[in-house]
């Protein structure tokens, strides 16, 4: 068997309304809900946990997707839709750009949890 990643808890002020946030952004399911977890699966069988924990203990964390170009079309599109602030760099430096590294495309944005996320459509170096 070869090593993969099979699930991570991600902290949230609110495991459902983060759960929803991500999954709506990804155009992806919400699972039913287990003992205090809320997941999301991925396509490439990567289950995100999302569990709700005090603010004041929620270290920001950094997630990034590699989506296809259609499918980073549709999530570009909900997240100018629903108003979300989206930057072309994860110093929010660029704000309301995308950026075209690796001859691809990519933006960040943050969840309601003050996670940093980011869709890419080529990983860096090019390298798949």
């Amino acid at each position: 068997m070869s090593v993969e990643l099979n699930h991570t808890i991600i902290h949230s002020r609110d495991n459902r309304s983060s759960a929803e946030f991500l999954a709506g952004v990804l155009g992806l399911e919400v699972g039913a809900e287990w003992g205090p977890f809320i997941p999301v699966a991925t396509d490439n069988g990567v289950t995100l946990d999302f569990a709700t924990i005090p603010a004041e203990s929620i270290t920001p964390q950094h997630y990034a997707f590699l989506i296809s170009e259609q499918e980073f079309d549709a999530a570009f599109e909900r997240i100018k839709q629903a108003g979300i602030t989206y930057y072309a760099d994860p110093h929010q430096k660029q704000p309301g750009e995308i950026n075209r590294n690796d001859g691809g495309r990519g933006l960040y944005f943050m969840d309601p949890a003050g996670h940093g996320m980011e869709i890419l459509t080529v990983p860096y170096g090019g390298f798949r």
